[in-house]
């Protein structure tokens, strides 16, 4: 028997739906040169590099990977790690108020993000809408990262979901197909708005 709209679990990425998270709101600080900067995080703290972390690699031990390889570069590469939170502009506030929707009409809802578990672990003392979640898989603390299919096999073994049943909820497009290709529904983030709407027409959220 199919699950009532409003009772299927609803899974949540963080970066990029409910946390606000860029590096370039900290090398904004650091750099004049706007195309200097964008090299920098290509090249030098590149997404890739950042990926390592999420998959569960140390900071420190990318650091020091990474300033050996561009010493000149240290003090830069350094304040990823050091100044880390200063990427954190804060909560998107439609989506948090989404989650506070679904969580009054008793949505179950969980978490499955791409996320260094040191960093995740600064960022969810800060906001309490992560207390609303029945069951959050970090990735750093896993050592799996989206969009590999264990993960999110893991997460649904983890809290006893089911793929048909469930909608992911990233702003990736790329983790968005590995967990429909796994048999979930999938909503591409764009904004609170279209989320919201999306939703409504699943009659999720009224």
């Amino acid at each position: 028997m199919n699950q009532p709209a409003a009772g299927r679990p609803v899974i949540f990425d963080f970066g990029g739906v409910l946390v606000d998270w860029n590096p370039r709101y900290l090398y904004r600080q650091l750099f004049d040169d706007e195309v200097a900067m964008e090299r920098f995080l290509t090249f030098v703290c590149s997404t890739t590099w950042n990926l390592m972390q999420d998959a569960g690699r140390s900071f420190d031990e990318a650091v020091a990977e990474l300033s050996a390889r561009f010493p000149e570069q240290r003090a830069l590469i350094e304040a990823y790690h050091h100044r880390w939170e200063e990427m954190v502009a804060g909560p998107i506030h439609g989506s948090v108020a989404i989650l506070e929707s679904l969580k009054a009409r008793g949505t179950p809802l969980y978490g499955l993000t791409n996320w260094s578990a040191e960093k995740f672990a600064l960022t969810r003392r800060r906001y309490g809408f992560f207390e609303l979640f029945d069951g959050i898989t970090v990735s750093g603390e896993v050592k799996l990262i989206k969009p590999d299919p264990a993960i999110y096999l893991l997460n649904m073994e983890t809290f006893g979901l089911t793929a048909k049943d469930c909608v992911f909820i990233d702003d990736s497009a790329i983790n968005c197909l590995a967990a429909e290709r796994l048999g979930m529904t999938v909503i591409e983030f764009r904004s609170p708005e279209s989320l919201r709407e999306a939703l409504q027409a699943m009659a999720i959220l009224v």
